[in-house]
């Protein structure tokens, strides 16, 4: 019994450090740091990666680069292509070893710039 709760929480613990998965729609979007020109606002995204538990065990690239993948999805859920990135945070837990949690905010925009799936 105790073998099966050590694999599961070990199984647990390697999915929760990976970064999240970006989608086949989210492939194409652009992340820019300036508004740009010509293109239709459509909203406010956020992606964010870690937690109070899991950001001790993630590395700090994969918390940037799950959070990025997180953006760029919520803006293809919006029918974006570009995401003018307003704001990225880190946050440290109070008894944690470094950073726990990465969150981006931006303004999503379609453009135009690249043909849709």
């Amino acid at each position: 019994m105790l073998k099966h709760v050590v694999v599961g929480l070990c199984s647990f613990l390697l999915v929760a450090c990976s970064a999240n998965t970006l989608k086949p729609e989210a492939y194409r979007i652009e992340l820019v740091d300036t508004k740009p020109e010509g293109c239709t606002y459509l909203g406010e995204v956020y992606g964010s990666q870690g937690n109070w538990f899991t950001g001790d065990f993630t590395s700090n690239k994969n918390l940037m680069a799950g959070a990025r993948n997180e953006l760029r999805n919520e803006a293809a859920r919006f029918g974006g292509d570009v995401v003018q990135v307003q704001d990225v945070s880190h946050t440290r837990g109070s008894d944690s070893l470094g950073t726990t949690a990465t969150t981006i905010v931006g303004k999503v925009y379609r453009c135009g710039r690249h043909e849709r799936y």
